[in-house]
């Protein structure tokens, strides 16, 4: 008889989107990259899709994440050539900057220890884990390469 030890409790679960999370991209916590001051990292990523300023400054000036969101996922606007192959190196970019920007972020993050940190996100199935929890979630993945420098630069 095989028994199957369930560590899912274990893990830590977030919304990537959800404004009350520290550690979520959505969250207000202002950082300074690329010599502007980013109002969330959801702002920052949105705007890293387009080599066009004007875009990215519109990008950057909005209201809201959703908002960044919205402008960022226009179709019809054509994104930079490497996205796809960069989009990561843009995310892990934006939140380690704002974990270094907010020493508490940084102490949050660093708090999970060793759980896994996965982004639960039904819908998504690249930066969360989907509904079948089969997702690749690369932002979970983000958050914890983060951790792991951030543990490196602390010894």
């Amino acid at each position: 008889m095989f028994f199957v030890h369930d560590d899912s409790e274990l893990d830590l679960y977030l919304s990537r989107t959800d404004h009350a999370e520290p550690l979520s991209a959505y969250s207000a916590y202002p950082f300074e990259l690329e010599g502007k001051t980013w109002p969330t990292v959801e702002h920052y990523f949105q705007a890293m899709k387009y080599d066009n300023e004007a875009e990215q400054e519109r990008i950057r000036q909005s209201e809201t994440p959703e908002l960044a969101a919205k402008l960022g996922s226009r179709w019809f606007k054509p994104k930079r050539k490497d996205w796809k192959s960069v989009q990561v190196v843009i995310m892990t970019r934006g939140v380690y900057i704002k974990a270094r920007t907010h020493p508490d972020i940084a102490e949050k993050l660093l708090a999970t220890d060793d759980q896994k940190i996965v982004e639960n996100s039904s819908y998504d199935f690249y930066w969360g884990c989907g509904r079948d929890r089969r997702g690749e979630n690369q932002y979970g993945q983000v958050l914890m390469n983060v951790r792991a420098k951030l543990k490196e630069e602390q010894s």
